[in-house]
């Protein structure tokens, strides 16, 4: 939502605009409205040891409660498919907001896989007034589930309009990580990262994948595996269990956006669970093996800048093993084009209201 933010702040003539965060992940929010320069004049700070979804969800739609009655928006802007988007979206739908939905229309149709991520996004859909689709397909989803076109606006992913402002801040970058870092990846090496948070993965899931990666490490003594570690116990511990002390396994403390997208440049492979890194890993060039058994980005996919190998052992090390090797698969893969975007999509949100309004 950064660069959105900032169009919005850029037009003061046109919009008063106010940013609330509910911090549902402080130690992953606070870094990101640093680096992005951005001050939220409400936070509810809602974040507390052990939360499950049922008090998340209470806790929010009654502190935005407070917030929705003193700012009294025409518009609630809400992104993605967190709890947060959810019950943001019910509560500002009670208060008689119109809701916009940014990365609209993406869709599994399993409502388990992401869990509980697909059915954010599908409530999410039921309230929203305006949609904002990343891709065609994204388009193709809501109107197969009756919204109307007029109030779907296809502009590309806000995501990559942050990933190219992101990389252009961080040329010359250093930082505690990268010095801490660098010196530990040989120039002679591949670089492999590793992201992995899904809950539908902890247990089984995630002990396969630790097992393939202790697999290509032992095997390949020219890649360095760098797996920066989710802070759910359920991830630290089975990751701490099967890849600790391995020498060209590096397990590193979750990182922050710049530090993040400065070891995506540097990368050759990327295995991950992630939404968002299925979508900034292409525009970097960077092949993507995607750790689940399905997605709700499947333009990735069909064009082949990425591909699903689930939680598969075999599968994980033999696609991983042979983009190492298959130099002529690799650079097919890594010059793909992005169907996500051009970096363009929150001009073309603002656009779109302004023409509303």
């Amino acid at each position: 939502m950064a660069p959105l933010i900032t169009e919005f702040y850029n037009d003061l003539n046109s919009f008063e605009t106010r940013v609330c965060i509910t911090a549902q992940h402080r130690e992953m929010l606070d870094q990101v409205l640093d680096f992005f320069q951005i001050v939220p004049f409400y936070d509810l700070n809602i974040m507390k040891p052990k939360q499950d979804l049922f008090s998340l969800t209470a806790e929010i739609m009654k502190s935005l409660k407070n917030v929705l009655e003193d700012f009294n928006p025409d518009f609630v802007f809400v992104h993605g498919d967190t709890t947060t988007t959810m019950a943001s979206s019910i509560a500002s739908f009670y208060f008689g907001a119109k809701i916009c939905h940014i990365e609209a229309g993406l869709r599994t149709y399993d409502k388990l896989s992401p869990f509980p991520e697909e059915m954010n996004r599908q409530l999410t859909s039921r309230l929203c007034d305006f949609h904002f689709a990343p891709t065609e397909t994204a388009k193709h989803n809501l109107l197969q589930e009756g919204i109307k076109e007029e109030n779907i606006q296809v502009t590309g992913n806000t995501v990559i309009d942050s990933l190219f402002q992101g990389i252009d801040k961080i040329k010359n970058y250093s930082s505690d990580f990268v010095k801490s870092i660098e010196f530990k990846i040989d120039n002679n090496k591949d670089v492999v990262l590793v992201t992995g948070h899904r809950r539908e993965n902890h247990g089984k899931g995630l002990e396969n994948i630790c097992q393939a990666l202790k697999t290509i490490a032992q095997k390949r003594d020219d890649v360095i595996i760098v797996y920066p570690v989710h802070l759910n116990p359920k991830v630290q511990d089975s990751v701490n269990l099967h890849l600790s002390n391995l020498p060209n396994i590096l397990l590193v403390e979750p990182l922050s956006y710049p530090d993040f997208l400065w070891l995506m440049n540097r990368s050759k492979i990327i295995i991950t669970d992630s939404g968002g890194v299925q979508e900034e890993a292409p525009s970097l060039g960077k092949p993507v093996l995607v750790t689940r058994n399905t997605t709700e980005r499947p333009e990735a996919v069909e064009v082949g800048t990425v591909l699903l190998v689930g939680t598969n052992k075999k599968l994980i090390i033999k696609e991983t093993i042979d983009l190492l090797d298959n130099s002529e698969r690799y650079n097919q893969m890594s010059e793909l084009h992005n169907p996500y975007g051009d970096g363009r999509a929150s001009v073309r949100i603002i656009k779109f209201l302004k023409n509303i309004k």
